[in-house]
């Protein structure tokens, strides 16, 4: 038997009533599904997509030799990295640092210094990456000293950490991200299929 994880779409978060009473609306969108599709022609990004509440600053964009756990999880030894602080009402919550092989980035708007429109799902199924098998790995530690200022976080406060490796229907591994998150807010959400 063989267990294969499946993001597809949960239904959207409910806003959650705090102690006080009050509704308040729900955090960031967790649910994998959406970062790892393709979006219909003309959609901005999962994580525009939640609306004022929630943009993204792009740090940085350059090519650059892989880290061992890069290389690794993409077969690759030079890789093009997009860096990414996301808001969420104004509050610093995720640093996302997504690697791409040169293979797949190289000559693309993914190695470029600007969003990509629809985000990057959706340009990559464009050049035949569509997402087939997706891996996650959640952990949790305290913040560097460096990830603390990025975030407006005391020194040593608990983040969570995911790492995702997206790969096609061929087995070729085409994303890796790596995100330390806040962990307040967050509602990581799974489906899974068993076979």
């Amino acid at each position: 038997m063989r267990t294969v994880a499946m993001h597809t779409p949960l239904p959207p978060q409910e806003p959650r009533p705090p102690s006080g009473g009050a509704m308040q609306p729900s955090g960031p969108n967790d649910d994998s599904a959406a970062y790892v599709k393709a979006r219909p022609p003309g959609a901005t990004d999962p994580w525009s997509a939640q609306g004022r509440r929630a943009t993204q600053h792009l740090l940085e964009v350059r090519e650059i030799d892989a880290p061992t756990e890069v290389a690794e999880a993409l077969g690759a030894q030079r890789v093009v990295v997009r860096r990414r602080l996301m808001l969420f009402d104004d509050i610093p919550v995720e640093l996302t640092d997504s690697y791409y092989p040169l293979a797949v980035a190289s000559g693309t708007a993914l190695a470029q210094e600007r969003k990509v429109r629809g985000g990057a799902p959706t340009l990559l199924a464009g050049l035949g990456y569509v997402a087939h098998e997706v891996f996650e790995d959640v952990s949790a530690r305290p913040v560097s000293e460096a990830e603390a200022n990025t975030l407006a976080l005391p020194a040593d406060s608990p983040a969570l950490v995911l790492v995702r490796v997206t790969r096609d229907d061929k087995g070729r591994p085409f994303e890796m991200s790596h995100m330390v998150m806040r962990p307040e807010g967050r509602h990581l959400r799974y489906r899974w299929i068993v076979e």
